[in-house]
């Protein structure tokens, strides 16, 4: 199987301008164009399973477009999304912000989603997708490293409650890289499918590992790699692989 991971950040570009006229004003305006590339771009990669963080799902930003159910369409995927803030957050009652989610899309045979919340942090939405053979879940954890720590805790027994081989990806914030997953990653029993390190963040010139796909030991990876591709403020993962407990079963 192949699974894409992706930041999208709402569709609203990169480049110069977004930081015009005032800092962080491109999240304001989202462009149907970068939303088409980036719809093109996922849609030639044919991945079973995409992951969407920071999606738009129909505010004036983007033209009432749920960017989730859009991108999903173009591929006849099903998706899952939902607000990443929680049903209690203030977040909800701010225009453009309370349609701020993440997504999973899979293909028409797959199917199986819940949606969890962290206790802490302001984005605190975690999107479990079941298949057949695997969990994955999608995260996009806190700016702050005390609440990603927290929410790390609670991830954990998310995974331990899981049936299944598990894959954990998203954006993880990270700046240190694995170093500051290492503990979570021995606890949960997962590896990092990026063996080489390879930055995310920022696209243009990435220099920091944001962005994760981890998995159980039963899971093979066939292939892992991070496309420069600049649509974003970050690069995507593509990851290919398999459930060896199926090669195993196919075998007998």
């Amino acid at each position: 199987m192949r699974l894409l991971v992706y930041n999208i950040r709402y569709a609203t570009g990169t480049g110069a301008t977004f930081h015009l006229p005032v800092p962080g004003a491109g999240y304001l305006r989202s462009s149907r164009r970068t939303l088409d590339d980036i719809t093109h771009f996922i849609r030639h990669q044919d991945a079973d399973l995409v992951g969407l963080i920071e999606v738009d799902m129909g505010s004036v930003r983007s033209g009432l477009i749920n960017q989730a159910e859009y991108i999903a369409q173009h591929l006849g995927h099903y998706t899952a999304y939902e607000c990443k803030y929680g049903a209690a957050s203030l977040n909800n009652q701010l225009p453009i912000v309370r349609k701020q989610g993440n997504a999973i899309l899979a293909a028409p045979r797959v199917h199986g989603e819940r949606f969890h919340y962290f206790p802490t942090g302001i984005k605190r939405l975690v999107i479990e997708m079941e298949l057949d053979e695997v969990c994955v879940f999608l995260v996009h954890l806190s700016i702050k490293y005390r609440h990603r720590q927290e929410q790390l805790k609670h991830l954990h027994g998310l995974i331990r409650d899981a049936r299944k081989p598990v894959i954990v990806a998203g954006d993880f914030n990270t700046f240190t890289g694995t170093n500051e997953l290492y503990l979570f990653m021995q606890a949960a029993g997962l590896r990092s499918a990026n063996t080489r390190g390879l930055a995310s963040f920022p696209a243009r010139i990435p220099r920091a590992e944001l962005d994760f796909v981890l998995v159980s030991p039963e899971i093979e990876v066939l292939d892992f790699r991070i496309p420069d591709v600049r649509l974003s403020d970050h690069r995507p993962l593509i990851c290919d692989f398999r459930v060896r407990s199926t090669l195993s079963a196919s075998a007998a």
